[in-house]
């Protein structure tokens, strides 16, 4: 059961009920954890924010989707890790990758570099040694590419630790982290 209430979709409360229409003309639809979020207009408002704006972004959507899974990975976020296989699916992602990434398994080339700094970045708690940072760069990322990880990382963390807080109802086709 939900320890926060997701609000209905015909809510009378005309900031949120503007947010959840520019949500649905994006993407068809409101999840959970969006109607959940809800609860904070400002909240909500802030992490569309950001996330458009990191979407819009160097790296692919694959690629994004790939720190996604590996952050849900990590932070054992099972509605996050459903969310992102939906999404990574639609992106072009292969579901034995996301699967493996989940697991914390790595995939080669750049796409193994987002994911093993992903990883770093969470379990480090931001703290990178030189060789880490080189190794980002080494498979052809620059310090944008790097700051904009960042950013991904941050914005999973919020999500990830707001679905564990919420116990927000998975409305994805369900992907468990302990069962990757």
């Amino acid at each position: 059961m939900q320890r926060i209430p997701a609000l209905p979709l015909d809510t009378t409360d005309e900031a949120v009920s503007s947010l959840f229409n520019a949500v649905r003309q994006k993407m068809g639809g409101v999840p959970n954890i969006l109607r959940t979020m809800a609860q904070s207009p400002a909240a909500l408002e802030a992490y569309l924010g950001f996330s458009g704006a990191i979407g819009n972004g160097r790296f692919t959507a694959a690629q994004s989707e790939l720190a996604a899974l590996a952050a849900a990975g990590e932070n054992s976020c099972d509605y996050c890790a459903s969310a992102h296989s939906a999404l990574g699916k639609m992106a072009g992602l292969d579901q034995p990758d996301m699967h493996q990434v989940i697991a914390g398994g790595n995939l080669d080339g750049s796409d193994g570099a987002i994911v093993t700094l992903t990883r770093k970045i969470l379990n480090q708690r931001g703290v990178l040694s030189d060789a880490d940072v080189e190794a980002f760069y080494a498979a052809g990322f620059d310090e944008g590419h790097l700051v904009e990880l960042i950013a991904l990382t941050a914005l999973n963390i919020f999500t990830n630790y707001f679905n564990h807080i919420a116990a927000t109802e998975i409305d994805f086709p369900v992907v468990s982290t302990r069962a990757a």
